[in-house]
């Protein structure tokens, strides 16, 4: 009769693994940029949180550019990366920190890509995790119109409603000039 085995720590591995991307997901939402009209991520946000270096990332998708279209993902302008740089500090100050090249940028079809180019279960998870920030994004652009669309109603209403007061008074005032 076999003994069931004792726990080898793969599910406590997976279970911590799980729990430092919780962490990481309250991160990713400040890591999605609005790029050419797009909501995309770039490759050295993507490298740090897949935990490799970003030259590894790129490698992998230039051995794969045919996974990645122009709109799955492309490369910034020098001066769409100096204003990124300048606008939210993505490059380090100091000798040696800065990139050589200029940053890709992957929208959420080129993010879903990646995991199966790179091949790892991180990446799998990552994605999970990105792919929840991407949809609570949509959600909350979502319900930020429909608060738009309702506020315009309540305002018409206001309106239309004040319009009739005041036309009814003048109406009054009128009717008592004359008579």
């Amino acid at each position: 009769m076999r003994r069931p085995r004792a726990g080898n720590g793969s599910q406590s591995k997976r279970k911590q693994g799980a729990d430092s991307l919780t962490i990481a997901s309250g991160n990713i939402d400040k890591r999605i940029h609005f790029i050419r009209g797009m909501k995309a991520m770039l490759d050295s946000d993507l490298a740090e949180l897949y935990g490799v270096p970003t030259s590894r990332l790129n490698e992998q998708v230039t051995r794969n550019l045919d996974h990645f279209p122009e709109d799955f993902m492309f490369q910034l302008s020098r001066e769409e990366a100096l204003s990124l740089r300048s606008q939210n500090a993505i490059l380090k100050s100091g000798r040696g920190q800065q990139r050589k090249y200029v940053p890709r940028a992957f929208t959420e079809h080129g993010i879903l890509m990646l995991s199966s180019v790179l091949r790892s279960e991180r990446a799998v998870q990552v994605n999970i995790a990105i792919m929840r920030a991407f949809v609570r994004l949509r959600e909350l652009a979502a319900s930020h119109a429909q608060l738009r669309k309702l506020n315009a109603l309540r305002l018409s209403k206001i309106t239309d409603c004040d319009l009739r007061k005041g036309a009814g008074s003048l109406w009054h005032f009128s009717a008592s000039w004359n008579s």
